[in-house]
């Protein structure tokens, strides 16, 4: 499928690093051309906003007003609850009341020295915990500002391109549930609270109001398990191939139960304590370990010991995934390396294997060498 179908069918794409989305199709598509996603960004047919958790994500234009409506007041309340703006004597008045001429404002791409040059000029001082608030849940959207991912360190906003809101809150939740149940069902009301971080109440409702009357799949120890009409589950025996994913993908954190994904041995070293997300290597469908660009290719760490069968896989990928950085950004994430060595070699349950996979070709003269550091088996290329 294309592009736009693509960011459709998986309802977000989570975006804190500008690669990410890229990524997450390159992972997913039989045929992914990144220019593409250039386009569709550049076009606002995908946007990239604030929404789910309260951080960024892509999604379809004609999804985002629901979406967003449905985590407005979440939103709202990340910001104009905090300490940081209360105690800058700012007032959920203060928003509001500043909220129309900001939108009319960014009616163009804007940056935040735009911004804060407006809030001084109508309020007399800095304000700079305003736009802070206001950039996460008003209906603002980034604007592309060039980069080999399409934005830079820099964000630029815009209006976002809404219309008329055509459904309320209920509505859009239950639109959200929808959505989610297309792209990572069957799940449980647990889960969609868990992805969304909406209160189980919300999420239990809007999913029983989504699926009234339909027969419910029953999961582990009789759970009720969501799904929407005629939706596929893949057979028990179907092969999952290997993959090397972005950073904070959302089918590693769709589910309460992240061990449907990521085994709990291994939820510590891939889910950070700071909410970092590392980029992981699934074998079968599972979290096997994690990968870093690196000079001359990919790096990849195991946190048990793998057949040839997978490693061969693997590197198919990876050098799959080096063509595919090379025009782009070959040291995507680079500075999240400093997680790397900080696995803690006590939580692995067996011992780790490092290597080099994926690499640039071989300088004339060399062939295959062995090394060895600090233990660890490491082959370049």
């Amino acid at each position: 499928m294309d592009v736009l179908d693509a960011v459709h069918r998986v309802a977000v794409l989570q975006a804190q690093e500008a690669a990410s989305p890229y990524l997450a199709l390159w992972n997913r598509l039989a045929t992914f051309d990144p220019a593409e996603l250039d386009t569709a960004f550049t076009e606002q047919s995908v946007v990239k906003a604030s929404l789910i958790r309260t951080t960024l994500h892509a999604v379809h234009a004609m999804d985002y007003p629901a979406f967003h409506t449905a985590m407005e007041p979440a939103l709202r309340a990340s910001r104009l609850d905090d300490r940081r703006y209360t105690s800058a004597g700012l007032s959920t008045a203060d928003a509001d009341e500043f909220l129309p001429h900001l939108l009319a404002f960014a009616a163009q791409p804007r940056t935040k020295t735009e911004v804060d040059a407006l809030v001084e000029s109508r309020l007399g001082k800095p304000q700079p915990f305003l736009w802070w608030a206001l950039r996460t849940f008003a209906p603002l959207v980034h604007s592309p500002t060039g980069g080999p991912w399409s934005f830079g360190p820099r964000p630029s906003y815009v209006t976002a391109r809404t219309g008329p809101r055509t459904l309320d809150r209920d509505e859009s939740i239950q639109e959200l549930a929808r959505r989610y149940l297309q792209a990572f069902g069957p799940a449980t009301s647990r889960d969609f609270a868990q992805f969304t971080r909406l209160a189980q109440t919300r999420a239990r409702t809007a999913l029983r109001a989504l699926t009234d009357g339909m027969p419910k799949l029953e999961g582990p120890d009789g759970i009720d398990l969501f799904d929407v009409p005629g939706a596929s589950v893949p057979d028990e025996d179907i092969p999952a191939p290997p993959r090397l994913m972005a950073m904070w993908d959302s089918a590693l954190l769709a589910y309460a139960d992240r061990s449907r994904i990521v085994p709990p041995d291994y939820r510590k070293l891939v889910i950070r304590q700071n909410g970092d997300v590392l980029a992981t290597l699934l074998v079968d469908g599972y979290v096997d370990g994690v990968w870093r660009p690196v000079d001359g290719g990919i790096e990849a760490t195991a946190f048990a010991r793998l057949s040839d069968q997978a490693w061969n896989g693997l590197e198919t990928e990876a050098r799959a995934l080096v063509a595919f950085l090379a025009d782009r950004d070959p040291t995507v994430y680079r500075r999240y390396a400093y997680w790397w060595p900080k696995l803690p070699s006590a939580q692995r349950p067996a011992p780790r294997p490092i290597r080099l996979i994926g690499c640039w070709p071989a300088r004339p003269g060399r062939g295959r060498a062995q090394t060895r550091t600090r233990g660890r088996s490491r082959t370049r290329a």
